[in-house]
């Protein structure tokens, strides 16, 4: 007799539950803010990636208010009749900040991921990514069908190993600021070694975009690179844009490609005229905004230094991205649930998302918190940790 869906399933979530690995969506019942109604609770929030505040930005939502050009649906892919003009100038915008040749949007970043590595990699090639990679950057590399190979985290070393003993075309991925550790990879030597050994370059810059660089250009401008004709930069809107959707900016050559061969752009309806609008928006605010980085950069100071003279087991993470490290999921869970019953929302981010026995709680920062959220947060924390069984 055949399995159902309930007896192939029913035991995994099980013993996905009974190991503190089960997991639950909480709800929003307000905008996204340092302050929220989250499961009906008032809370002030810490695991947002709207690390400039802008999400409930009312100068977004004006612009998206007095626009009548556009309306809230696509209504087909960008190559039937769903490219808006807003869609276009967005492309053009943020071509012209970052100094590159062409931009391509897509609905998401994960979309974005498996369109540049399954148009640009095929059967025979190799694709050498960071260990710690985004789960979008493994599955494009996987649905790529090429060779994939990941080597141990910031270890270019190794990387470099791998390079000098492939013949094959090679593309190197790793993400700028890593999601669930907050450091950051040296895009210098990546860029170094993807030139000295003719391979492409792929980064996905989702966390270091609107936060890092002058203008916020991200982890290129940071180390004081420009793109070249081989490198590839994905970046997000759901993070420092307070918007939704992605993009991939580089040469005209590879925005083209993916324009004729990219299944993940060809064969799904645009992102939302008016959201591009509101990215638009954003964008203006984001380059004018160094008050906004400055801002977050004192809250991450500010942070880090409390949660150090604490003793916490803080990871060494300079960006918005501040992990405390557990190592149990049960001990990350019931630290979560203690800050949620004091009005404090941080997440436990327990395997799969993270190695095994490196449970984290992973506070993240915004330009929105104010010194007292923060520091009602490591009151909390200190009191936790002083009262542990």
């Amino acid at each position: 007799m055949k399995p159902t869906i309930a007896d192939r399933f029913q035991p995994k979530l099980d013993e996905r539950q009974a190991q503190s690995l089960y997991r639950q969506r909480p709800l929003a019942l307000s905008p996204q803010n340092p302050q929220m109604q989250i499961n009906g609770l008032p809370m002030i929030n810490f695991c947002s990636n709207d690390y400039l505040g802008l999400a409930a930005d009312p100068r977004i939502k004006q612009a998206v208010c007095d626009d009548n050009t556009a309306g809230w649906g696509s209504g087909a892919a960008h190559l039937v009749t769903g490219h808006h003009l807003h869609h276009h100038l967005l492309e053009d915008e943020l071509a012209d900040w970052l100094g590159v040749e062409r931009v391509l949007l897509f609905s998401t970043g994960y979309m974005a991921n498996l369109a540049v590595q399954q148009t640009l990699m095929q059967k025979g090639d190799l694709i050498l990514g960071d260990k710690l990679n985004h789960a979008s950057l493994i599955d494009g590399a996987l649905a790529s069908g090429a060779d994939f190979k990941r080597y141990p985290h910031l270890d270019y070393q190794t990387l470099e190993k791998r390079l000098e003993s492939s013949e094959a075309p090679t593309l190197i991925v790793s993400d700028s600021v890593f999601s669930m550790d907050g450091d950051l990879a040296d895009i210098r030597q990546l860029q170094a070694l993807a030139n000295k050994h003719q391979a492409w370059l792929l980064v996905d810059d989702a966390h270091g975009l609107g936060v890092l660089g002058a203008e916020g250009r991200g982890s290129f401008d940071q180390f004081g690179l420009k793109l070249g004709a081989d490198i590839a930069l994905v970046g997000t809107f759901g993070k420092a844009f307070g918007t939704s959707g992605a993009f991939v900016a580089g040469s005209s050559v590879l925005i083209e490609s993916l324009i004729q061969f990219a299944r993940p752009f060809i064969y799904t309806t645009a992102m939302s005229p008016m959201n591009a609008l509101a990215t638009r928006t954003a964008l203006k605010i984001l380059r004018e905004g160094e008050d906004l980085r400055d801002q977050l950069h004192a809250n991450i100071r500010l942070f880090r230094e409390g949660a150090v003279a604490l003793g916490l087991d803080l990871m060494p993470s300079e960006s918005a991205i501040q992990p405390i490290l557990l190592g149990d999921s049960a001990k990350a869970m019931a630290w979560s649930e203690k800050l949620k019953q004091q009005g404090l929302w941080v997440a436990a981010i327990r395997p799969p998302t993270v190695p095994k026995n490196q449970a984290r709680l992973r506070i993240t920062l915004s330009a929105g918190h104010q010194v007292e959220h923060i520091e009602q947060l490591l009151a909390v924390l200190d009191h936790i940790q002083k009262n542990e069984p």
